[in-house]
């Protein structure tokens, strides 16, 4: 493999790879929306232990298992698309070498760079099953919630709920994700330059939604709020 694209691919793996921990260096010690999402999840689960009707909590969480499997068959649909065309022999190759504009290169290069997409999009659909998975243990956890909780044990019971779905709907998030860097993997069909530009953009715009788009700025009012709201209760 050419030394530009071995070049480009490391860094397309460390993003991909690494980008939960790379994340808080992008955004420069700012709160992500993530992280506020943390605390209004956990104010989220206060009120719910406080109130004896949830029917509203499960319609909200069955809604969200809705979306991951919604995810979840797209993604299967398009590693379907992907592998058929993998696997199609030598008149898909030969299909996509017609095209002008693409620099797809010996056969061996096509399928590794099909197989770069091909795997994001597996660890994308993992992802959303097993978030799948949690959302549905923390449905079964609402349910096991007593009408009249002691008035000392809801912050337990808060916590432990918060504790449940933060890392249900991380996962969800990460499922999400995979589609960004799928689509950054696809550029490497326009070189290793278009690859390199598009893990960093993939990983600037994630930064940017995630700490300085008006959904962000809203998202960390709302966490002023619920924390305030919150204490009051208290």
């Amino acid at each position: 493999m050419p030394y530009l694209d071995i070049a480009a691919l490391a860094l397309f793996l460390v993003f991909w790879l690494f980008y939960e921990p790379l994340l808080p260096r992008v955004m420069r010690s700012r709160q992500s929306l993530n992280d506020h999402m943390v605390s209004i999840r956990l104010g989220w689960m206060h009120t719910l232990v406080g109130r004896s009707t949830r029917f509203i909590d499960s319609q909200l969480l069955g809604h969200t298992i809705h979306s991951a499997s919604f995810f979840g068959s797209a993604n299967m649909i398009v590693i379907a698309a992907l592998a058929g065309f993998m696997f199609g022999g030598e008149a898909s190759w030969a299909r996509l070498n017609e095209v002008e504009f693409l620099r797809p290169g010996p056969t061996w290069l096509l399928e590794f760079k099909l197989a770069l997409m091909l795997l994001t999009l597996a660890r994308g659909m993992l992802d959303f099953v097993w978030g799948i998975r949690q959302l549905n243990y923390c449905l079964a956890a609402i349910g096991a919630v007593p009408d009249d909780v002691d008035p000392e044990a809801r912050d337990r019971w808060a916590e432990t709920l918060s504790a449940m779905l933060n890392p249900a709907l991380k996962t969800f998030s990460r499922g999400v994700r995979a589609y960004y860097f799928t689509l950054a993997a696809a550029c490497w069909f326009f070189g290793p330059l278009a690859l390199a530009i598009a893990s960093i953009g993939a990983v600037l715009l994630l930064g940017w939604r995630q700490t300085r788009s008006p959904s962000a700025r809203a998202i960390a009012e709302l966490d002023s709020l619920v924390q305030e709201t919150t204490l009051r209760g208290k």
